[in-house]
């Protein structure tokens, strides 16, 4: 890989879904700028529908539909530089439609789907090691196509999802990262929500709802540090759904997704202040349900 020294917070779009078939590229931006994704590197095969979370100098991926079959790999890139991924270790169980979360030194994996169930298994791993994933407790109800999951350095959120039947679920649940156990109800999107995605600062977390029934631009908030019911923040520039989301500074950028069709469409927010998206720029290969990390 090359070293280089990103002069602002970094997010990667990793892997996705063009369309027609899985994508291995990792495109990478600087946060706090605008303008084109550029090309990091390559996943070790096509991966798509896996969560993704990171450090300040890690991004790990893991679970998916990789080369066109479930997978419990878990791998990782070292943001600041660029090149292919690197194996880190084995997820508990093979898991597609899966999300993820971290802080500082802790990532975890939430819900998703091993045949013929959908899953209410959390399972975490120490990012700064490698190994194989450890059982963390459970989701309020088994979910998959979560509408992301976000973190502050204590707490991780996560909202929505398709549960039995194809319900979705309109459920905002969180857990306290350091320690382990099942997941506490916080409060309710506007609506039963799937395929979105989430990011946040410290103390704000954005929720772009994906599908509501039919596919949204809508993008509600919540406080992290508090429960309630999620408020409405703005609009995407374009309706999608299977967006990936990161963050870095006071800026969160949605990318990429899927409507009748893979979008490239890059978007960014001020978290702090509510208000509709702008645009950002394009990725290098339209595709959704990439996961998404940052340095930030």
């Amino acid at each position: 890989s090359d070293a280089v020294s990103p002069a602002a917070p970094r997010g990667i779009f990793a892997g996705g879904f063009t369309g027609s078939s899985g994508s291995n590229v990792m495109d990478y931006i600087s946060i706090t700028s605008t303008g084109n994704a550029n090309d990091f590197g390559d996943l070790s095969a096509t991966l798509y529908n896996h969560g993704g979370f990171s450090s300040s100098t890690r991004g790990i991926t893991g679970g998916g539909l990789l080369g066109g079959s479930v997978t419990n790999v878990i791998e990782y890139v070292t943001i600041a530089t660029t090149g292919n991924s690197t194996d880190f270790g084995d997820l508990l169980n093979t898991i597609f439609g899966n999300s993820g979360c971290a802080n500082s030194t802790r990532g975890l994996i939430l819900g998703g789907y091993t045949a013929p169930n959908i899953q209410d298994l959390i399972q975490y791993v120490t990012i700064a090691t490698t190994g194989n994933s450890t059982d963390f407790g459970n989701l309020l109800s088994a979910q998959r196509y979560l509408c992301g999951t976000l973190a502050s350095p204590t707490r991780g959120v996560s909202s929505g999802g398709e549960g039995a039947g194809n319900a979705q679920s309109n459920v905002i649940q969180y857990i306290t990262i350091a320690t382990t156990g099942n997941a506490t109800d916080f409060g309710d999107l506007s609506a039963g929500s799937s395929t979105g995605s989430s990011s946040c600062n410290s103390t704000r977390g954005l929720i772009a709802l994906g599908y509501s029934g039919s596919t949204v631009n809508t993008v509600e908030y919540i406080t992290i540090a508090s429960t309630g019911n999620s408020i409405d923040f703005g609009n995407l520039t374009t309706v999608r759904k299977y967006t990936g989301s990161t963050s870095g500074g006071d800026r969160a950028v949605v990318g990429g997704g899927e409507n009748s069709g893979a979008l490239n469409t890059i978007d960014y927010f001020t978290i702090t202040s509510a208000g509709n998206a702008t645009d950002f720029g394009d990725l290098t290969v339209a595709r959704g349900r990439s996961s998404t990390m940052s340095n930030a």
